[in-house]
């Protein structure tokens, strides 16, 4: 299969204006995120400082990407790690659901129900 040299370039160019857009796109609400949060993790708890602040990324809670209200209601600052297990848990939300066909009805068992009239028993 042979490629055209202009397809490739269009493809380059194409790509080099995505990642552009990107980046920008990143570098506005990121500044404002952490001009607004504390630099703290939102699910671990670990505290950053200006030498490794690029380690803090800027989580959209709903996963729009597109989605910046300037007071920040759609984002929450987390940790590498901790951004990359919570797009894995909504990843494997979309591929595969919430594991079951039907909707899940509550527990209703209560295993102290009775507890109170065994109680009063046993002192009788």
């Amino acid at each position: 299969m042979t490629t055209n040299k202009s397809d490739g370039s269009k493809l380059d160019r194409l790509l080099a204006e995505q990642r552009t857009y990107i980046a920008q796109r990143e570098k506005g609400y990121r500044e404002q995120a952490i001009k607004l949060y504390p630099w703290v993790c939102g699910r671990c708890a670990r505290e950053f400082s200006r030498p490794n602040l690029r380690e803090l990324t800027v989580h959209h809670v709903d996963h729009n990407h597109d989605n910046n209200p300037s007071d920040g209601s759609n984002w929450e600052l987390l940790c590498l790690y901790c951004h990359d297990e919570e797009h894995s848990k909504y990843v494997n939300f979309v591929r595969y659901g919430n594991g079951s066909d039907t909707e899940t009805a509550p527990a209703t068992h209560n295993p102290f129900a009775s507890l109170k009239d065994k109680l009063q028993k046993k002192e009788s």
